[in-house]
């Protein structure tokens, strides 16, 4: 007859007749589809990065090996091309480019050539249509694309997050009585397409969440959703009601 060696090796009896304490463990398939689910979560956002940037590096290496005359490209003296070469290259081409443009012979060639490229009937709409794109997003005192919005749309009791691209002016803001604002709707999952709207000023509702956050929601189709960080007593505090009508525009009761 066996004996146990130490008091170790007795068998529990605390949960003897209480199934719902007894602990199941999962099977060894859950355990390895849990493992397998984790693999992926870890590897995948690595892998379509580092493809990604790939992609991105290669497209800059072709473009700068194509307009490079060859006895100018360091990888026709090189054994093997070296990837991300002409990133580099395109950046100290810009540095220089950019500091050539605020000395006083750059600005002075740069409005001739602006001069003449404004005469073309067709290439000066497209040129000042990118110019004036380039300016909006890289202007430091720029709005654009700052700020994430609620607004309904498109109906009533549906909404949508948005991003302000900066204040109505114009014709569309001399036709308007109301405050209007200009704001982007991006499309679900390419935020690279969307629509735009102006909507009055008294109809969008802030968020708190900043433009990375609310980019990634819409991207990942409300899957990932930034945490409320305003305080307690305005999370208890809804604008939203079950009317559709915010808070802070509900209209004022009539005295009898």
């Amino acid at each position: 007859m066996n004996t146990p060696d130490s008091l170790e090796d007795l068998p529990s009896s605390d949960n003897d007749g209480d199934p719902d304490e007894i602990s199941v463990k999962p099977s060894i398939g859950a355990r390895l589809r849990g493992r397998f689910f984790a693999g992926i979560l870890v590897t995948v956002p690595i892998v379509l990065t580092i493809y990604l940037v790939w992609i991105l590096v290669k497209f800059v290496d072709d473009i700068v090996a194509n307009i490079l005359p060859v006895q100018w490209n360091p990888n026709t003296y090189l054994p093997i091309d070296i990837p991300g070469l002409g990133l580099i290259i395109f950046i100290v081409a810009m540095i220089f480019i950019g500091t050539l443009t605020a000395s006083f012979f750059g600005r002075f060639f740069h409005r001739r050539f602006e001069r003449i490229l404004r005469r073309l009937p067709v290439v000066r709409s497209i040129y000042s249509a990118i110019k004036q794109i380039m300016n909006t997003v890289f202007s430091q005192r720029s709005q654009a694309f700052r700020e994430a919005v609620l607004v309904e749309y498109p109906r009533r009791d549906l909404w949508t997050i948005a991003f302000i691209t900066g204040e109505t002016k114009g014709e569309i803001k001399n036709l308007n009585e109301d405050d209007v604002i200009n704001i982007y709707v991006p499309t679900t999952p390419n935020p690279t397409s969307g629509f735009l709207l102006f909507v009055p000023k008294r109809d969008i509702i802030p968020l708190s969440m900043s433009v990375d956050e609310a980019l990634k929601m819409v991207i990942s189709t409300g899957i990932v959703t930034p945490p409320d960080r305003r305080a307690l007593e305005q999370r208890k505090s809804p604008k939203i009601p079950s009317d559709g009508v915010t808070i802070e525009q509900e209209p004022e009761k009539k005295s009898a």
